[in-house]
């Protein structure tokens, strides 16, 4: 039995489909990446995910559970946790009272001081816990973020995006995190459009189009793929022209 499996899922805005008929499934254990240009449907997949929006139509199942139409707080409590492109976090408040946000609920004093010690040496941002989290580099707060998302000790874990505004290091250190959380037995579904970290990761690949699953399989098998060259190519021309792309 997967651990999550996605049938039929669609959601519509209007006249467009964001998702449409997705099929999806995930195993214990996996590491997975989901790519596609801009307007494939990745955000409004993982809010499907999430329960933040509801489907047209389809299921999702995760745990052998139906949660099509669970609220967002019972995925959470079974286990799905969330890093999304926009960070979550406090800036006005300290890396300590961050992480002290979701741990409140199942942890206090000494155990919960050294669960935010093991967060924060994990995250690589130990010596910051009495910093404003507004004074951080843009990459430190991603991975507060992360570590926000880990603190619910979640079953399967969804980053939107982890690398977005990060340089070379900070993403080559982002992905050795990612590994680190997947190796503990953590199941992770990564969005990303930074292709470097996809390899990096070298995990299977979803690709999406449309709302629709384009392409699925091996990082090696979609970076050959012809077909899925070309929406990116696609893509980054009409982008160039309008202004909004930078290669």
């Amino acid at each position: 039995m997967p651990l999550l499996e996605v049938e039929n899922l669609s959601k519509a805005f209007g006249g467009v489909r964001a998702v449409d008929g997705v099929d999806f499934a995930l195993e214990q254990g996996e590491l997975r990446c989901i790519i596609g240009p801009n307007g494939a449907g990745k955000s409004t997949f993982f809010k499907l995910l999430l329960g933040s929006i509801k489907p047209d139509r389809g299921r999702i199942r995760f745990r052998d559970r139906d949660v099509t139409r669970a609220e967002p707080h019972t995925r959470a409590h079974m286990g799905i946790g969330v890093k999304f492109q926009h960070l979550g976090v406090y800036g006005d408040l300290t890396v300590r009272h961050n992480l002290q946000l979701p741990l409140q609920h199942s942890l206090s004093g000494e155990a919960m001081d050294a669960e935010i010690a093991r967060l924060l040496a994990r995250l690589n941002l130990a010596g910051t816990e009495e910093r404003r989290v507004a004074e951080l580099a843009h990459g430190q707060r991603q991975w507060l973020a992360i570590g926000m998302a880990l603190a619910m000790r979640p079953v399967l874990l969804l980053l939107d995006e982890p690398t977005a505004g990060m340089g070379p290091e900070e993403t080559r250190e982002t992905g050795a995190l990612v590994h680190s959380v997947h190796e503990e037995g953590v199941t992770v579904v990564v969005v990303e459009h930074d292709m470097a970290f996809v390899r990096q990761l070298g995990a299977p690949v979803t690709v999406l189009h449309y709302g629709r699953v384009f392409a699925e399989g091996p990082l090696a098998a979609i970076e050959s793929n012809e077909d899925v060259r070309h929406i990116y190519l696609g893509a980054s021309r009409t982008m160039a022209a309008r202004g909004r792309y930078d290669p």
